[in-house]
């Protein structure tokens, strides 16, 4: 069986765990604050809306998972119990993440079930909330001007998660489908950790490929883990100082065009 996203973390246990620690890390930022905030990353969002989307999103996982659903699901509808008053959504999205904590104490994480990406187990869930918590933690932050940490070893995981089920996206990322080609390589590599992942485009698809053996590639991208994962889910543009961009400048528009979800 493989198990995907082990690495530092400490596989499915390291997932729950730092899925209630981005969660309080959320929660500890709304205190106070004023919800009409504009969010850049999710344009057209306030805070009011980032925040209502993940807790509804934990919520929504944490049905799948009791469910145990073997196939796509007929409907998004749940019971959000949303709040009255905007300052009682800091509590509203921690009890999202209680909700979310109780279902990985009592569902087999191991079980087979439905996912739309390439684990087909129960702990795919799992994984998914970490980083839809961590990127929209990242996201109300910098709708406050606040500055973001990313522990590296997660930051990695979460590029590493995102690349191997960008594949599957296409059911809600349509550009994903045009991400096709003859057999061009794009590096990115993660110097702060020494990890790198090579993604092949296909005339029939794309996705990663073995560890970098010294031959040439087409183009790279090289900075720390959190970077990357932000410039994967386009909280950052390739002009951030951070990077060292190299080879077919094109290759690399096409993907950052498409590759977005």
């Amino acid at each position: 069986m493989t198990v995907f996203g082990e690495g530092g973390l400490g596989g499915v246990q390291g997932h729950r765990d730092a899925v209630a620690a981005e969660s309080r890390r959320f929660v500890a930022v709304l205190e106070g604050v004023d919800l009409s905030a504009s969010v850049p990353g999710c344009p057209g969002w306030t805070l009011l809306d980032l925040v209502r989307h993940t807790g509804s999103v934990q919520r929504w996982f944490s049905v799948l998972l009791r469910s145990n659903i073997q196939e796509p699901p007929a409907t998004r509808a749940v019971e959000l119990e949303l709040p009255e008053r905007d300052d009682a959504y800091g509590a509203w999205l921690a009890a999202s993440a209680d909700l979310a904590a109780r279902a990985f104490a009592e569902v087999d994480l191991d079980a087979p079930m439905w996912t739309w990406g390439a684990d087909p187990y129960a702990r795919f869930w799992v994984r998914r909330m970490l980083y839809e918590t961590l990127v929209h933690r990242v996201d109300a932050e910098s709708a406050l001007g606040l500055p973001s940490v990313i522990e590296p070893a997660l930051a990695a995981d979460g590029v590493d998660e995102f690349l191997v089920n960008l594949p599957f996206a296409t059911p809600f990322a349509p550009g994903v489908a045009r991400l096709r080609g003859r057999g061009e390589v794009i590096r990115f590599r993660a110097a702060d950790v020494g990890r790198e992942w090579l993604v092949q485009l296909r005339p029939d698809g794309f996705g990663l490929v073995g560890a970098w053996d010294g031959r040439a590639v087409d183009a790279s991208v090289q900075g720390s883990a959190a970077d990357l994962l932000l410039l994967l889910y386009g909280r950052v543009g390739r002009d951030f100082g951070g990077f060292a961009v190299a080879g077919d400048g094109e290759l690399l528009e096409r993907w950052f065009a498409n590759s977005a979800f």
